[in-house]
């Protein structure tokens, strides 16, 4: 769960912090308010791609920040920033992460939906990693996805052993070369990122000299340095101590301060003496660096993926090189493969099989607390036993069937859903689990796309009845859903002086009227009877699901300034 996030020259803006409640929290403004930018700041902490244009102009860093709770009710600090020549860094509790595992540890308590993520139900290739993720079949996929990664392998090396003598000669010449390449270069594991951290050290090596001496002599060598200055304060702490008792602890640790010291001059010293500083240094490391890129560019993009394709050479080199005898134990070592491949997936399918009837019946339930009661979902599986149907997700073919009225026959959802039906399907799968999850938080960034009226104000109802289990933000342009909000926070901007100054608000009651009643009919609309319909509406969420008021909420709104 979000407990706080703090912004810091993200793209347009300068500085936000706002706290957030264990409820539905909805925040709302006008279209380039900077309600997008929220978003992006998770999906920052999400592992997000780090970008140079996000960094705030005429700023050299970005940042975002959160305070997370986890299910055991500890207390999490999450950080990521970004430079403005586009590197970025990540921290947990103050250690340094790398993105991957900031990744994995707030992917665990954070779940963000973004605009046009229902669009992906028109795509049927995603219906089958929709079932397997519902039905939590990753162990199985990812073991039927290995297996198929060794038919693919056998099924290359049989058709390297099968080339004709000319064809061969060709390829073998090819392969031969970028191995040469390859083999002279003699890549090494996370070779790339060291050297860049070497070239870093290198180039500010006068800098880090200087320092180092400096430092060295404040603490060791001057007249008036650090050591002998402290040796004159334990000479009069030992007096203190041997007629009050009181500072004996500190006449205790005195060896153990004095040792760091030491430790820290010697370092200091043995750095600076250690420090390469000369140019050819600097460039041979750049001449490194400049040679893996060229390597990346045409075996990449990582280095890890030059290393694969270095062993993958290597095999084929062999495979090119046999002969008949090759031939055949290439066509063996296919068969052996795919009977593999065939025994696994068969197990998956099954699995499927036995899930995809379960997760129409939860799916439709789920629309049906949506505005959806009488319309049916089916997930119908295709199985193919032939080679020509399988491929690494299995011997499997997913699509969603929707029959949206009665007398209806299920029909290809991709085919004939109407864009408020897509929000709410995508909705119901993405709350079908929220309750096994009660610490996790749960982001929707304008769910409401398609929808209106009636279909409005029950999703409104099932994102509050969401918000009583779990921390729900949401950001939306319909007042039925803002009006269901336990938690408002409103975002809007004003020019103030040569700066535009953006505010995030946590409204009150009155104000709360006051920006639904703007969402309803525009600011310049107002009138005595929008506000009354805005009232209806907010009186209208207490009869659905009274509530107490959130935790902490004030009368008056608490507003953090952000400057673009």
């Amino acid at each position: 769960m979000i407990r706080y996030l703090a912004i810091k020259n993200l793209a347009v803006i300068e500085s936000a912090a706002v706290e957030f409640e264990r409820s539905f929290n909805v925040l709302t403004g006008e279209t380039g308010a900077g309600k997008s930018m929220l978003v992006e700041a998770v999906g920052l902490l999400l592992g997000g791609r780090a970008s140079s244009d996000l960094v705030r102009t005429g700023e050299d860093t970005a940042s975002v920040e959160a305070q997370l709770e986890t299910p055991d009710g500890r207390d999490l600090v999450v950080r990521r920033e970004i430079t403005a020549q586009g590197r970025s860094r990540a921290f947990v509790d103050g250690q340094l992460v790398n993105a991957a595992a900031l990744r994995t540890l707030v992917s665990d308590l954070v779940e963000l939906h973004g605009q046009h993520e229902h669009q992906a139900l028109l795509d049927p290739a995603t219906h089958l990693p929709m079932l397997d993720a519902w039905a939590r079949l990753g162990d199985q996929t990812a073991a039927v996805a290995s297996a198929w990664a060794v038919v693919s392998d056998a099924e290359q090396a049989l058709a390297r052993a099968e080339l004709d003598a000319g064809e061969r000669a060709s390829r073998l010449e090819l392969v031969e070369f970028h191995l040469t390449e390859l083999r002279k270069a003699a890549v090494a594991e996370g070779e790339d990122e060291a050297l860049e951290r070497t070239r870093d050290v290198l180039r500010h090596a006068g800098r880090l000299q200087t320092l180092c001496t400096e430092a060295y002599g404040l603490l060791y060598e001057q007249e008036h340095a650090a050591l002998g200055t402290l040796a004159q304060v334990w000479k009069r702490v030992s007096e203190l101590s041997a007629i009050d008792a009181t500072f004996a602890t500190h006449v205790a640790a005195r060896d153990g301060i004095k040792a760091q010291l030491d430790d820290l001059a010697l370092t200091l010293r043995d750095y600076a003496d250690g420090l390469d500083a000369s140019p050819g240094r600097l460039q041979e490391v750049e001449d490194r660096l400049a040679l893996l890129e060229r390597l990346k560019r045409k075996h990449g993009p990582t280095l890890d993926d030059v290393r694969a394709k270095t062993a993958s050479l290597e095999r084929e080199l062999e495979a090119l090189t046999g002969g008949a005898q090759h031939k055949d134990a290439a066509r063996a070592a296919l068969d052996q493969a795919r009977a593999a491949f065939l025994a696994v997936a068969r197990t998956l399918s099954k699995a499927r099989h036995g899930a995809a009837k379960a997760l129409g019946t939860a799916v439709e339930a789920g629309m049906a607390e949506l505005g959806m009661a009488r319309a049916r979902f089916e997930v119908r599986l295709a199985t193919s036993e032939t080679p020509q149907g399988w491929h690494s997700g299995g011997i499997d073919a997913a699509e969603f069937f929707l029959a949206a009225n009665p007398g209806e026959d299920p029909r290809p959802l991709a085919r004939i859903a109407s864009g408020g039906e897509l929000s709410r399907i995508m909705l119901a799968f993405k709350t079908l689990s929220a309750g096994e999850h009660p610490a996790r938080t749960l982001i929707f960034d304008e769910v409401d796309a398609g929808i209106g009226g009636r279909a409005a104000s029950v999703v409104g109802e099932k994102l509050r009845s969401l918000g009583q289990r779990t921390q729900v933000l949401c950001i939306t342009h319909l007042p039925q859903i803002a009006a269901m909000a336990s938690t408002h926070y409103c975002i809007d901007k004003a020019v103030k002086g040569p700066r535009t100054v953006t505010s995030v608000t946590r409204l009150d009651d009155g104000a709360r009227e006051h920006e639904i009643a703007r969402m309803m009919a525009g600011e310049s609309a107002l009138s005595s009877d929008v506000l009354s319909a805005a009232r209806t509406l907010l009186q209208a969420k207490a009869k659905v699901a009274p509530e107490a008021k959130a935790k902490g909420e004030s009368a008056r709104g608490a507003k953090a300034k952000v400057r673009k």
